[in-house]
């Protein structure tokens, strides 16, 4: 029978985990429990209290079970989750799941009562013992999420991006210690996410509060998250913040996952003057591109992005990605030379 809660207390002599505020040593999950199939597979991993953590990884690499884990929705197979030394509840141990120094929003916003205008969605999270603070409460947190001229409409006639704010108001009004959030950012219109984002960081600065999302797109948190968590195929490949896995990554997944780079293999590096005897990665800004009369590189596509032009090169045997921002674009087919600032090589 579920009961309210069996938490257990790891001593600190024991459980030693820095500054982690959430820890986890040789976590694993499998949806069936006879499979060998592991959706999460001896993740071990650390996130740092106050601050934005991603974990991010392809379509079906784990990122969003190992987030409900974290949450204490899921019964890990091998492992545990603790939050401050405490083992994080899970459905075995509560009647109602869901750690309660946590807040999750999901992709769907199945909380949402779409029905419902804003205000009442917001305002349904406190209890009506003091009306007062309910309403400057949930006054205040419209406000912080840029949405109080919404508050009397309907969330089924609002956009997903505002949908989004909604989500994250009402799983903020109740002060959480922790924010747990899945693609937050799939529904929001490009215009709008680096103001979603900057406003996600003012409140971490402002409040302490500890944030864990997933995404698909690292793009979208490489300029948020203080720390990232790379991951493939249910395992954890990287984790370091986004600077150092950018330029430093450890596997050529991170590299194309952060970078889009080019992974080389040690025959295909030779054939650039380059000598490793593992693959290799090779960023795109890393390649310099000049005209010239005669190179077996030649220009086979150029691809309009914006402000910067990417164009592939090959040699026939080779495919290569670059970038240039100049004016002057090298047109296709044009023969070219190449320079190489820097590679990467995997051990």
């Amino acid at each position: 029978m579920a009961h309210s809660s069996s938490c257990q207390y790891i001593p600190s002599d024991i459980h030693v985990p820095g500054l982690a505020a959430i820890h986890s040593e040789n976590l694993s999950f499998s949806f069936h429990e006879d499979s060998d199939q592991h959706a999460v597979e001896n993740a071990s991993f650390d996130i740092h209290e106050g601050k934005i953590t991603a974990i991010i990884g392809e379509s079906g690499s784990g990122k969003s079970t190992l987030l409900r884990l974290i949450y204490g929705l899921l019964e890990p197979t091998e492992g545990t989750v603790r939050y401050k030394g405490w083992q994080v509840p899970t459905r075995k141990d509560k009647l109602i799941p869901g750690h309660d120094a946590m807040k999750l929003v999901s992709q769907g916003f199945d909380d949402l009562n779409t029905y419902a205008n804003v205000w009442d969605n917001v305002a349904s999270q406190l209890p009506n013992t003091d009306i007062k603070r309910k309403q400057d409460k949930t006054a205040e947190i419209l406000q912080r999420l840029r949405i109080d001229h919404l508050a009397k409409k309907r969330v089924a006639d609002i956009s997903g991006g505002e949908k989004q704010r909604v989500a994250i108001s009402r799983a903020l009004i109740n002060e959480p210690e922790v924010l747990l959030m899945d693609e937050p950012f799939n529904q929001v219109d490009a215009s709008f996410r680096d103001t979603l984002q900057q406003d996600i960081k003012d409140i971490v600065k402002e409040t302490g509060l500890t944030v864990v999302l997933v995404s698909h797109d690292p793009t979208e948190v490489l300029a948020l998250a203080d720390n990232l968590i790379v991951m493939k195929s249910g395992k954890i490949l990287d984790q370091n913040i986004p600077h150092v896995l950018y330029s430093q990554p450890s596997h050529s997944y991170t590299a194309q996952l952060l970078a889009k780079s080019n992974i080389l293999q040690p025959e295909q590096a030779r054939r650039l003057g380059i000598t490793s005897e593992t693959p290799i990665a090779i960023h795109q800004e890393w390649i310099s591109i000049h005209p010239t009369v005669q190179s077996p590189f030649f220009v086979k596509d150029v691809k309009f992005r914006g402000f910067y032009a990417e164009i592939v090169i090959t040699d026939h045997e080779i495919d290569l990605h670059c970038i240039v921002t100049s004016q002057i674009t090298p047109q296709k087919d044009q023969a070219v030379e190449l320079s190489i600032s820097n590679w990467i090589s995997f051990h």
